[in-house]
């Protein structure tokens, strides 16, 4: 091809590793620096089962082909192995590309040498799709890699939880906070320091005297009345996404001034994780994935937790598939709604959960007083502070 420009060339290039060896045939060949971009296509071969990867083996490995002369590194001493793989994809991609190229390679190939290997382990990227994987298939971990596990999901989730508490705290707070100072006057309510401090401005030097044009009250007992927060996760593998985020959320919640919050998982069984509330990584890496449900069963120890249902909110994150039990779900989420408890429930909660749910039974619910939500977690604060305020 010696009329194509030097970046005609490229774009060739790129689509022979697009295309694998079978393009070939129609002209369109590696350029460039053999070596490296051979080794960018057995790379890709291995993580997509063709190309320079070549035919899988028993331990995982990738079997060399014959090599056909090109000097591209196909030969014996060029098998490629899961932890190679990850060693020359962080030498030859950015971090952007390694991070979805290591999420391919999870959903892909080796997964059980990646949950077994600690030194593996130590040199993959943390994201949340890693994580999502350590912890559906957590019965594969070691003593060792269980450690390294840990490790990844509390470095995901302290990244998720900085980045949530910036957009929900305030939300939150403000809504809490807005009844601190109050209009209504009465006397006892008086808050006579900052009734001074604003009226400063007024002070008159010749009669010595404050005039005040304001005056700034304390809310009555309100302000010593908690809100009572229940976050119950529905345990389903298809909830992990949102039990990720629930779980982060309820930890947010727990340290929000004037709230108190209890964490409730649950399949067929029924588990408090509230002394755990605060440490998400903890809660996490107890999430019992799979297995039935039993929603209505969830909803009653809910309700045993409560002791103020004015001032009590139920989040409520399931998929509502119940069976047989869809219509005890929606007499109690009736009963609750009719004691004065405030209930939302989610179908997805996240940026990226598939809201997948049970849409007649979630209206029913609705139906039965439920604000049923399939949202961020930026929408699940405003909703819950627009309750908050009234």
């Amino acid at each position: 091809m010696p009329d194509l420009t030097i970046e005609q060339r490229k774009t060739l290039s790129r689509w022979r590793l697009v295309l694998g060896e079978s393009a070939e045939s129609h002209g369109i060949t590696l350029e460039g620096d053999d070596e490296q971009a051979a080794r960018v296509e057995a790379l890709i071969g291995f993580l997509y089962g063709d190309g320079g990867g070549g035919e899988r083996g028993n331990d995982g490995s990738a079997q060399p082909q014959q090599s056909r002369g090109r000097g591209i590194g196909r030969g014996p001493g060029h098998t490629m192995t899961v932890p190679r793989w990850v060693d020359e994809v962080a030498q030859l991609f950015p971090r952007e590309a390694k991070e979805v190229m290591e999420r391919e390679l999870v959903n892909r190939r080796g997964l059980k040498e990646l949950l077994q290997s600690p030194e593996l382990l130590e040199r993959v990227e943390p994201n949340k799709e890693l994580m999502k994987t350590l912890l559906t298939h957590r019965d594969l971990l070691n003593e060792k890699t269980r450690s390294l596990a840990r490790k990844i999901v509390e470095k995901v989730v302290q990244e998720l939880k900085e980045k949530l508490k910036v957009v929900v705290e305030p939300v939150l707070i403000g809504a809490i906070r807005r009844d601190k100072h109050s209009p209504r006057r009465v006397v006892r309510n008086l808050d006579l320091k900052r009734t001074i401090r604003r009226n400063l401005h007024n002070y008159d030097e010749k009669t010595q005297k404050l005039l005040v044009d304001r005056l700034y009250f304390y809310g009555a007992e309100k302000k010593n009345r908690p809100w009572h927060i229940v976050v119950v996760v529905d345990q389903s593998g298809s909830m992990l996404d949102s039990a990720i985020y629930s779980t982060v959320m309820a930890a947010i919640f727990a340290r929000l001034p004037a709230v108190r919050t209890n964490l409730v998982l649950y399949d067929t069984e029924v588990v408090d994780l509230s002394e755990h509330v605060k440490e998400p990584v903890d809660v996490l890496m107890n999430v019992q994935l799979g297995g039935g449900n039993d929603t209505p069963r969830a909803l009653r120890y809910a309700t045993q937790l409560i002791r103020e249902p004015a001032r009590s909110i139920v989040v409520l994150i399931s998929d509502f598939y119940e069976g047989e039990l869809e219509k005890q779900m929606v007499r109690h989420i009736r009963e609750m709604c009719a004691a004065g408890i405030r209930m939302i429930g989610l179908g997805a909660l996240g940026y990226d959960a598939r809201p997948e749910y049970n849409k007649s039974a979630a209206a029913k619910c609705r139906k039965a007083g439920m604000d049923i939500l399939s949202c961020t977690p930026e929408k699940l604060a405003e909703a819950m502070a627009r309750i908050i305020r009234g």
